[in-house]
């Protein structure tokens, strides 16, 4: 059941950087949101398969979407909405996956 928020951000983010790059040229934003996309996509097919580092590489995933978003949060003063929901977005999908880690480790 892990994996659906992996194939879910993974289709969300190749998406948005689509749009991000077909509305402002934007190249960092296509590479980003694809890159990140088949990362996402990637982890979810490990966990997909029980496969070793899926949940981890998802939670990594989810880090580096918290931190990209971040400086475009303080930087728009959190004004813009698009920093403010890869933010959320990667809040909770951190928590989601760091929660998931552990219980894969420690049972708990």
């Amino acid at each position: 059941m892990a994996e659906h928020p992996s194939f879910t951000l993974a289709g969300l983010l190749a998406v948005g950087g689509t749009i991000g790059y077909v509305k402002g040229r934007s190249v960092p934003s296509l590479v980003a949101g694809v890159g990140l996309g088949a990362s996402y996509a990637y982890a979810g097919y490990l966990i997909k398969q029980n496969r070793d580092y899926g949940t981890e590489l998802a939670l990594g995933n989810s880090a580096v979407l918290l931190a990209s978003a971040v400086p475009r949060i303080i930087k728009t003063r959190a004004r813009a909405p698009v920093p403010l929901v890869l933010g959320t977005v990667g809040v909770l999908s951190t928590y989601y996956y760091q929660k998931k880690v552990r219980e894969f480790r420690y049972g708990v």
